[in-house]
């Protein structure tokens, strides 16, 4: 009987890696004069960014004037090729099969088409005819933890394998430079990136090896909708990013995190590895402050904001993955995201060692 759905493989694929001070200098810093200009680079220094990837950098091609008919058609030639290579090293890390999938499940807010990543991928990597398919859009950020949850619920429900991918070219959605002044914009160009990672999640029981996905936790503050928004817009997507989101976090989530926790018992004491989306330096600053943290808890977070940037929803995934990879791994991970809505994220994972 299958008790539980367990991360039994991991992959990253990233395109070319830029540095943040090179795309400043080389592209940005033309697009702002005067006083904005020196506002835009404090931003710039200050994002926490020190690489990033881009699947179409700025150094080498502008899209901003691009139409969202021309980005789109990007977005298929660039996702493809991430979005297998991140497949197939999670199904190597699983020791899996691609026809052997039962769920697979795409996460993605910035490129849309039909066929789509889940049909075209499916049929390139060799899935069954019968594997079902998902695709979760335009919940930005946090979408790498709803998807997690549905795979987990899947795998428990029929005894199958199931395969969650992230992927987000935030690169493709430039904005012209009449938009590029505003604050918000100044504030997206300089935290978000673009990556693709992929999770597969296989039938267990109490015995079995890696990360046990014991709940997915949400909550929302509907009144605040207007704090982060993507827009679609003739000239691809626009962001829309308050500088009121770290407060309405500093509202929410001791709340989510102490909830969640003591529904199995346990305490924000008992959780010895972190991983929080990087939405950016506030962000990381309001959850260690509120859940009461030390620096050190949230140092994956800040490692991955600093070496990938924003990408959106890979993101959380990049930091579970720094995670796992430590010589020695946690027991016991709480993985937060945040996003639209505004939406607060929460999964508990544990080891053998802590639910035998």
């Amino acid at each position: 009987m299958v008790s539980q759905a367990r991360i039994a493989g991991m992959g990253v694929a990233l395109p070319p890696a830029v540095k943040q001070e090179e795309v400043w200098a080389g592209y940005f810093a033309g697009q702002h004069t005067g006083a904005r200009r020196v506002l835009a680079e404090r931003i710039f220094a200050n994002s926490g960014v020190r690489t990033r990837q881009a699947a179409v950098s700025p150094l080498l091609e502008d899209v901003s004037d691009w139409s969202t008919e021309r980005r789109m058609r990007r977005y298929q030639v660039e996702a493809m090729p991430l979005g297998k290579e991140a497949v197939s090293r999670a199904l190597t890390d699983a020791g899996l099969a691609a026809d052997e999938i039962g769920l697979f499940a795409v996460c993605s807010c910035t490129g849309y088409a039909t066929p789509g990543l889940d049909i075209l991928l499916a049929r390139d990597l060799g899935m069954a005819p019968d594997v079902r398919r998902l695709f979760i859009g335009h919940m930005g950020c946090y979408a790498a933890l709803p998807g997690l949850g549905t795979a987990a619920d899947f795998v428990f429900a029929h005894g199958r394998p199931a395969l969650l991918l992230c992927a987000e070219l935030t690169s493709l959605h430039l904005q012209p430079p009449g938009v590029r002044a505003d604050i918000q914009q100044i504030v997206s160009h300089a935290l978000f990136s673009d990556a693709a990672a992929a999770v597969v999640l296989t039938p267990g029981d109490k015995t079995s090896t890696g990360y046990a996905v014991r709940e997915v936790a949400a909550v929302t503050d509907s009144t605040t909708a207007d704090h982060m928004t993507w827009e679609v817009t003739d000239l691809g997507f626009r962001m829309g990013l308050s500088p009121r989101v770290p407060a309405v976090l500093a509202v929410h989530v001791r709340a989510l995190v102490v909830d969640l926790l003591a529904r199995h018992g346990l305490e924000i004491a008992d959780v010895d590895g972190w991983a929080v989306h990087p939405g950016g330096p506030k962000i990381l600053d309001v959850v260690r402050d509120e859940l009461g943290l030390d620096e050190a808890a949230i140092a994956a977070s800040r490692d991955v904001l600093a070496t990938y940037g924003n990408c959106s929803s890979p993101t959380v995934l990049l930091v579970l993955d720094a995670l796992r990879r430590r010589a020695a791994p946690p027991r016991r991970i709480l993985m937060l995201a945040f996003g639209p809505g505004l939406t607060l994220y929460g999964t508990l994972l544990e080891t053998s060692t802590v639910t035998a």
